[in-house]
């Protein structure tokens, strides 16, 4: 997560000492760029959370009586917003394993930073994760076709495809792997099982 990135954070508590003060703690983390946004009521959430996409949501398990994170994550559909316990008394450690992370209220600013900054990277290492696994079939095809040296030309014939087509194939698997050269894409097609090694020999 770029540190310049400005976060749109809930606080959902029905305490306002609880939500005034997660909010302050919110806005002295460093290079977090965090803008709480506070909600007492549940009909507060939903509204909000149905107009604004929101990075975040801080939220106590027994805000509006009672929580119900899953419930409450299928009504709003799938979405990229992450949840966190604000545990302010005893709670199921198995209520706790709903939630993206978790904090006590009695934590200090470096617990809460750490907790929200990993969170956060991990989101972000996910992110490229998901990234390198939307590969197409086509685009592993063409993948294997490079390695064992075959020309844009003989790619598209053989696939019956446009040499248009494959090129921009090719430039989409470039960006999606981060991989711009015949060599790195060997590399990447034989740790994948793309290929085997016997098939590129002839290549190398």
């Amino acid at each position: 997560m770029n540190n310049n990135t400005s976060l749109k954070i809930v606080v959902a508590e029905t305490s306002v000492i609880i939500r005034s003060g997660l909010t302050a703690v919110l806005k002295r983390i460093p290079n977090l760029n965090a803008h709480p946004i506070e909600v007492s009521s549940m009909e507060s959430l939903r509204n909000f959370l149905h107009i604004h996409p929101t990075d975040i949501v801080i939220i106590n398990p027994t805000f509006g009586g009672w929580f119900d994170l899953p419930a409450f994550k299928s009504e709003h559909g799938k979405n990229n917003t992450k949840y966190i316990a604000v545990v302010c008394s005893v709670i199921d450690n198995n209520v706790l394993k709903e939630y993206d992370e978790n904090f006590a209220i009695c934590d200090d600013i470096e617990v809460i930073s750490s907790k929200i900054n990993r969170l956060l990277h991990t989101e972000e290492e996910e992110e490229k994760d998901n990234e390198q696994e939307t590969l197409s079939q086509r685009e592993k095809e063409i993948i294997t076709c490079v390695v064992k040296g075959m020309t844009n030309k003989a790619i598209a014939d053989k696939l019956f495809l446009s040499i248009h087509t494959v090129i921009t194939h090719r430039r989409n698997i470039a960006r999606k792997l981060q991989i711009h050269s015949p060599a790195g894409l060997t590399i990447y097609a034989i740790v994948n099982k793309l290929v085997e090694l016997s098939d590129i020999k002839g290549t190398l």
